[in-house]
């Protein structure tokens, strides 16, 4: 007897569930479904054309190689480091221009004498250009529409030499980065 006061319960609370279940309204193929994004897709920003080495929000574009923010405004490279930039809208027809702002510090220079700086767009080389003296500078170099296939175009930075940990900074310095952006031409 026990047993059939403990099961009626339950059989009760399934009968309940199925009905409330059959009496609510079903689907209506009239009514138009609105997409709203989620508070996670809010706080994702856009893919950005310009990556200013201060802005944390941009800091998933940074692939690799590049340092903490310091002095809230730049960051340190390693010998190789890569961003992902947005395709300016023409930049399939028309091509691009790259600009990277950076400085070469001085004590870089009286390490290594000379730095070499290479890219690639997507696998594609660009012109390099050696540095021998400290101070900023911009690399800029145009890219022609056959390297920019999609939405988005990977760079990959490259100097010949680094700066090799020293003392308690296990880091591998390069240069100091302050912006890199990919412009329409």
């Amino acid at each position: 007897m026990r047993l059939s006061i403990s099961i009626l319960p339950r059989r009760l609370t399934v009968v309940l569930v199925l009905a409330a279940a059959l009496a609510s309204p079903g689907c209506k193929r009239d009514q138009k479904v609105q997409v709203q994004p989620t508070v996670e897709e809010e706080d994702v920003p856009r893919l950005a054309s310009a990556v200013p080495m201060n802005n944390a929000k941009l800091e998933p574009q940074l692939v690799s190689g590049f340092y903490s923010i310091e002095n809230g405004s730049w960051r340190w490279t390693a010998k190789q480091f890569s961003v992902l930039l947005r395709s300016p809208a023409t930049a399939a027809q028309r091509g691009a221009v790259l600009s990277f702002e950076f400085s070469v510090p001085d004590p870089v220079i009286r390490k290594l004498h000379a730095v070499t700086l290479k890219a690639s767009v997507e696998g594609k080389p660009l012109t390099p250009e050696t540095y021998t003296k400290s101070g900023p500078y911009t690399f800029k170099r145009d890219i022609p529409a056959s390297s920019i296939a999609g939405e988005s175009v990977r760079i990959d930075f490259a100097l010949d030499k680094a700066m090799p940990p020293a003392g308690g900074d296990r880091r591998e310095l390069g240069v100091v980065a302050s912006s890199v952006a990919l412009s329409p031409k």
